[in-house]
């Protein structure tokens, strides 16, 4: 069997992602790059793949997974950059903004953070342990957030997107259990990037050091280097973009 040598990255268009995807088509282990997006990308790299999809529909998650499936393709790395903090309202969505007071809690707003940042990864979850490689070392990554810790939460608010990451940690933690059992060579992290200059973390930089303040890139070489040190027999980690444990 041969080494997989492809990785993939869901929700593409980030900022971050973009920088990702740049970043793995340099590592020695990693050839080709397919990226999923909800919308159109524009690519002209000719290893990198796009593809069209909205992970929120689970029934195109697992077309996708099968069609992988039948051509053989194994995963040397898969790393979603998906999730949500704020956004504006429209005529189909309701606005987010982090809420800083239990009257500021509101099911809408909980319904859609959960939707994005705990329901989305957990669809991922479920399907891609048919097709992670069996034999050989793979790692499955989901960006979260140092708030989605329990033990670390000394300042409160936030409860819709604290606790949607503190769900995802806990679907990663869960899922290694049973990875573990059916593909013991996958490990699962749960990355802390730190503040990230993007578009998520706009509202909220007035207030963050510069040299807190990290770019794309340097936020992707950090993950890629964890992506590679990771191992199945300490699956699953909460690590912050240095390397760091954060406690569940």
């Amino acid at each position: 069997m041969s080494t997989p040598n492809t990785a993939l990255v869901i929700g593409a268009s980030g900022g971050i992602a973009r920088a990702l995807i740049d970043e793995l088509l340099t590592h020695p282990e990693i050839e080709y790059v397919h990226a999923i997006s909800r919308s159109d990308l524009v690519n002209t790299h000719p290893n990198i793949t796009a593809y069209t999809l909205n992970s929120l529909d689970e029934h195109a998650v697992a077309e996708f997974v099968e069609q992988q499936k039948s051509d053989a393709t194994q995963y040397r790395f898969v790393i979603s950059t998906v999730g949500i903090l704020h956004r504006e309202p429209s005529d189909s969505l309701c606005g987010l903004k982090p809420e800083k007071r239990l009257e500021d809690i509101d099911p809408l707003q909980l319904q859609a953070y959960f939707e994005v940042n705990t329901i989305l990864p957990a669809i991922w979850l479920k399907h891609l342990v048919k097709i992670m490689p069996k034999r050989l070392p793979s790692t499955i990554a989901f960006l979260s957030a140092r708030v989605g810790s329990i033990t670390d939460n000394k300042l409160g608010g936030w409860y819709g997107y604290r606790a949607s990451k503190s769900a995802l940690n806990m679907l990663i933690k869960n899922a290694a259990i049973e990875y573990s059992r059916r593909n013991k060579n996958v490990a699962l992290l749960s990355y802390h990037p730190g503040t990230v200059d993007t578009g998520l973390s706009k509202p909220f930089q007035a207030n963050v050091k510069s040299d807190k303040l990290f770019t794309p890139e340097f936020t992707a070489q950090c993950l890629v280097s964890l992506l590679t040190q990771a191992t199945a027999e300490e699956s699953p980690y909460y690590l912050d973009w240095a390397g760091k444990t954060i406690p569940w």
